[in-house]
Protein backbone atom coordinates (compact mmCIF):
# COMPACT_ATOMS: atom_id res chain seq x y z
CA UNK A 1 0.00 0.00 0.00
CA UNK A 2 1.25 3.47 -0.82
CA UNK A 3 1.99 6.05 1.81
CA UNK A 4 -1.14 7.79 3.09
CA UNK A 5 -1.83 11.31 1.89
CA UNK A 6 -0.19 13.71 4.27
CA UNK A 7 2.20 11.06 5.60
CA UNK A 8 5.78 12.22 6.03
CA UNK A 9 8.76 9.92 6.48
CA UNK A 10 10.39 12.35 8.92
CA UNK A 11 7.31 12.00 11.14
CA UNK A 12 6.23 8.43 10.48
CA UNK A 13 9.74 6.93 10.52
CA UNK A 14 10.38 8.01 14.14
CA UNK A 15 6.87 6.85 15.08
CA UNK A 16 7.66 3.41 13.65
CA UNK A 17 10.87 3.23 15.69
CA UNK A 18 9.09 4.42 18.84
CA UNK A 19 6.32 1.85 18.40
CA UNK A 20 8.87 -0.92 17.84
CA UNK A 21 10.81 0.16 20.94
CA UNK A 22 7.67 0.16 23.07
CA UNK A 23 6.49 -3.24 21.83
CA UNK A 24 9.94 -4.88 22.02
CA UNK A 25 10.31 -3.64 25.61
CA UNK A 26 6.81 -4.79 26.62
CA UNK A 27 6.56 -8.13 24.83
CA UNK A 28 10.07 -9.02 23.70
CA UNK A 29 11.43 -8.90 20.18
CA UNK A 30 10.48 -12.48 19.27
CA UNK A 31 6.84 -11.99 20.28
CA UNK A 32 6.28 -8.84 18.20
CA UNK A 33 5.23 -8.98 14.57
CA UNK A 34 5.64 -6.32 11.92
CA UNK A 35 1.84 -6.26 11.72
CA UNK A 36 1.66 -5.30 15.43
CA UNK A 37 4.16 -2.49 14.89
CA UNK A 38 2.19 -1.23 11.89
CA UNK A 39 -1.07 -1.32 13.87
CA UNK A 40 0.54 0.62 16.74
CA UNK A 41 1.53 3.37 14.27
CA UNK A 42 -1.74 3.27 12.33
CA UNK A 43 -0.27 1.91 9.10
CA UNK A 44 -1.15 -1.00 6.89
CA UNK A 45 1.43 -3.78 7.39
CA UNK A 46 2.80 -3.39 3.87
CA UNK A 47 3.35 0.34 4.31
CA UNK A 48 5.72 -0.34 7.19
CA UNK A 49 8.36 -1.46 4.69
CA UNK A 50 8.55 2.09 3.37
CA UNK A 51 10.24 2.96 6.68
CA UNK A 52 12.33 -0.13 7.45
CA UNK A 53 13.53 -3.17 5.52
CA UNK A 54 12.51 -5.61 8.28
CA UNK A 55 12.14 -6.20 12.01
CA UNK A 56 15.85 -7.05 12.44
CA UNK A 57 16.81 -3.67 10.99
CA UNK A 58 14.50 -1.97 13.49
CA UNK A 59 16.07 -3.83 16.42
CA UNK A 60 19.59 -3.04 15.22
CA UNK A 61 18.82 0.66 14.68
CA UNK A 62 17.22 1.00 18.11
CA UNK A 63 20.26 -0.54 19.80
CA UNK A 64 22.74 1.40 17.70
CA UNK A 65 20.97 4.71 18.32
CA UNK A 66 20.86 4.09 22.07
CA UNK A 67 24.55 3.24 22.31
CA UNK A 68 25.71 6.04 20.01
CA UNK A 69 23.66 8.59 21.95
CA UNK A 70 25.00 7.20 25.25
CA UNK A 71 28.61 7.52 24.06
CA UNK A 72 27.99 11.01 22.67
CA UNK A 73 26.38 12.19 25.92
CA UNK A 74 29.32 10.82 27.95
CA UNK A 75 31.84 12.52 25.64
CA UNK A 76 30.09 15.87 26.14
CA UNK A 77 30.80 15.87 29.88
CA UNK A 78 33.85 17.83 31.01
CA UNK A 79 36.73 15.75 32.32
CA UNK A 80 36.12 15.49 36.06
CA UNK A 81 39.82 15.38 36.93
CA UNK A 82 41.37 12.56 38.88
CA UNK A 83 40.19 8.96 38.49
CA UNK A 84 38.16 8.95 41.71
CA UNK A 85 36.18 11.99 40.56
CA UNK A 86 35.81 10.52 37.07
CA UNK A 87 34.50 7.25 38.50
CA UNK A 88 31.94 9.17 40.55
CA UNK A 89 30.98 11.13 37.42
CA UNK A 90 30.61 7.91 35.41
CA UNK A 91 28.49 6.26 38.12
CA UNK A 92 26.07 9.16 38.37
CA UNK A 93 25.95 9.70 34.61
CA UNK A 94 25.19 6.05 33.87
CA UNK A 95 22.36 5.81 36.39
CA UNK A 96 20.68 9.13 35.61
CA UNK A 97 21.04 8.79 31.82
CA UNK A 98 19.56 5.30 31.81
CA UNK A 99 16.69 6.06 34.20
CA UNK A 100 15.31 8.44 31.56
CA UNK A 101 15.34 5.67 28.92
CA UNK A 102 13.99 2.45 30.46
CA UNK A 103 12.65 0.98 27.21
CA UNK A 104 15.88 1.66 25.32
CA UNK A 105 17.93 0.14 28.14
CA UNK A 106 15.79 -2.99 28.24
CA UNK A 107 16.02 -3.52 24.49
CA UNK A 108 19.75 -2.68 24.28
CA UNK A 109 20.73 -5.08 27.05
CA UNK A 110 18.13 -7.87 26.86
CA UNK A 111 17.64 -8.38 23.13
CA UNK A 112 21.24 -8.99 22.06
CA UNK A 113 20.44 -12.67 21.52
CA UNK A 114 18.05 -11.73 18.71
CA UNK A 115 20.61 -9.87 16.58
CA UNK A 116 22.06 -11.45 13.46
CA UNK A 117 25.78 -12.23 13.82
CA UNK A 118 26.84 -9.17 11.80
CA UNK A 119 24.56 -6.83 13.74
CA UNK A 120 25.70 -8.39 17.02
CA UNK A 121 29.33 -7.69 16.11
CA UNK A 122 28.58 -4.02 15.40
CA UNK A 123 26.55 -3.56 18.59
CA UNK A 124 29.19 -5.33 20.68
CA UNK A 125 31.81 -2.92 19.32
CA UNK A 126 29.73 0.04 20.52
CA UNK A 127 29.17 -1.59 23.91
CA UNK A 128 32.91 -2.23 24.22
CA UNK A 129 33.63 1.42 23.44
CA UNK A 130 31.47 2.45 26.39
CA UNK A 131 32.91 -0.23 28.67
CA UNK A 132 36.41 0.93 27.69
CA UNK A 133 35.59 4.43 28.96
CA UNK A 134 35.04 3.00 32.43
CA UNK A 135 38.02 0.67 32.19
CA UNK A 136 40.29 3.63 31.35
CA UNK A 137 39.15 5.30 34.57
CA UNK A 138 39.90 2.15 36.54
CA UNK A 139 43.32 1.71 34.91
CA UNK A 140 44.24 5.32 35.68
CA UNK A 141 43.06 4.96 39.28
CA UNK A 142 44.96 1.70 39.66
CA UNK A 143 48.16 3.37 38.40
CA UNK A 144 47.77 6.16 40.98
CA UNK A 145 47.02 3.73 43.79
CA UNK A 146 43.46 5.05 44.18
CA UNK A 147 41.77 1.78 43.17
CA UNK A 148 42.58 -1.82 43.91
CA UNK A 149 40.89 -4.35 41.62
CA UNK A 150 42.34 -7.67 40.45
CA UNK A 151 41.17 -7.18 36.84
CA UNK A 152 40.09 -3.81 35.42
CA UNK A 153 38.10 -5.33 32.51
CA UNK A 154 36.10 -7.57 34.83
CA UNK A 155 35.59 -4.73 37.30
CA UNK A 156 34.29 -2.46 34.52
CA UNK A 157 31.80 -5.10 33.38
CA UNK A 158 30.66 -5.75 36.96
CA UNK A 159 30.17 -2.04 37.71
CA UNK A 160 28.19 -1.46 34.51
CA UNK A 161 25.99 -4.48 35.23
CA UNK A 162 25.33 -3.20 38.74
CA UNK A 163 24.52 0.33 37.55
CA UNK A 164 22.29 -0.85 34.71
CA UNK A 165 20.38 -3.03 37.16
CA UNK A 166 18.83 0.10 38.69
CA UNK A 167 16.45 0.19 35.71
CA UNK A 168 14.93 -3.16 36.71
CA UNK A 169 13.60 -1.95 40.04
CA UNK A 170 13.58 1.87 40.19
CA UNK A 171 10.17 3.54 39.98
CA UNK A 172 9.59 7.29 39.83
CA UNK A 173 7.87 8.47 42.99
CA UNK A 174 9.17 5.55 45.01
CA UNK A 175 10.87 5.61 48.39
CA UNK A 176 14.22 6.91 47.06
CA UNK A 177 14.83 9.82 44.71
CA UNK A 178 17.01 9.41 41.65
CA UNK A 179 19.74 11.50 43.26
CA UNK A 180 19.64 9.44 46.45
CA UNK A 181 19.92 6.24 44.42
CA UNK A 182 22.91 7.68 42.56
CA UNK A 183 24.51 8.68 45.89
CA UNK A 184 24.06 5.19 47.35
CA UNK A 185 25.32 3.48 44.21
CA UNK A 186 28.36 5.76 44.12
CA UNK A 187 29.19 4.68 47.66
CA UNK A 188 28.86 1.00 46.67
CA UNK A 189 30.99 1.45 43.53
CA UNK A 190 33.64 3.34 45.50
CA UNK A 191 33.86 0.52 48.02
CA UNK A 192 33.86 -2.16 45.29
CA UNK A 193 37.04 -0.72 43.75
CA UNK A 194 38.56 -0.01 47.19
CA UNK A 195 38.63 3.73 46.48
Amino acid sequence: MARKTGSHSDITGPRVRQAALKLFAQKGYAAVSMRQIATEVGLQAGALYLYTPDKQALLYELMKDHLEELLAAWQLLPDAGDPNERLQQFTRFHILYHLDRPESVFVAYMELRNLTPDNFTRIEALRRSYENELEKILIDGQALGQFRVPDTKLAALAVIAMLTGVNTWYRQGGRLSRVTVADIYWDMVRKAVAA
